[in-house]
Parts: structure tokens; sequence; C-alpha cells
């Protein structure tokens, strides 16, 4: 079990910018891909971004696609999301994840959140417009 812990959360103004991390540890030897997903209230789990385990490949939302980042320091210890630009529906609490059956490459990534075995246990992230 890979155990997760995310930081940097906050309330910010639209247009601003805002950069999560999420240390892991434990089983991360494991871990195939990182990603962040966020869940708005009354609304499903929905993802935002991908890296592979050693960061060659990342993948992105349309929604988030040109405004944020997902990079990573040994991607399987350390991973951050650097939000730029930010509007008021990406509001909601931002949760890391870590797979460890589906891997990222090229043309494909895992996105739906069943696919990802370990979660944070979240952090809030309020755009005030």
């Amino acid at each position: 079990q890979v155990q997760l812990v995310e930081s940097g959360g906050g309330l910010v103004q639209a247009g601003g910018s805002l950069r999560l991390s999420c240390a892991a540890s434990g089983r991360t030897a494991s871990t195939k891909t990182m990603g962040w997903f966020r869940q708005a209230p009354g609304k499903e789990r929905e993802f935002v971004a991908v890296m592979s385990w050693n960061g060659t490949y990342t993948y992105y939302s349309d929604s988030v696609k040109g405004r944020f980042t997902i990079s990573g320091v040994n991607a399987k210890n350390t991973v951050d999301l650097q939000m730029n630009s930010l509007k008021p529906e990406d509001t909601g609490v931002y949760y890391c994840a870590a797979s460890t059956k589906y891997s990222t490459g090229a043309n494909y990534y895992p996105s739906r959140a069943t696919q990802f075995d370990d979660w944070g246990q979240g952090t809030q992230v309020t755009v005030s417009s």
C-alpha cells in the first residue's frame, strides 16, 4: 500500500495560482502512475492529470490543459500540481492518487478513479470570482 499526503490547498482569487504537493511513502516501488483528481460538491470525482512513474509522460483533462502542470521529483515519492489562471469552476477537493496496476506511456494512461488503488485525504481548493 502507498500512503499519500496532500498539501498546498487554500483560497485564491480567480486568475491566481496555487501549487499542490503530494508526498508518497510505503510501497512506492510498485507505483506505475501518479495522478490528481478533484471533486466538487454534488459532483463525481473527475480526472485532472497523470504522470508516468519516471516522469516522462504527462496527460491532462481538457478543462485544465495549458493551465495546470503535473511534475515530480522521483515521481514515485513526490508529485506536484502547479495550477495557474485558476477559475471558480476549479473549486473542489483535490486528491492525489497512485496506481499500481495501470501504467502511463505514449498515448495511453489511466483516467478513471477506479484505476487507482491508493488515495490521499484530499486538500480543499477554493477559487473566488
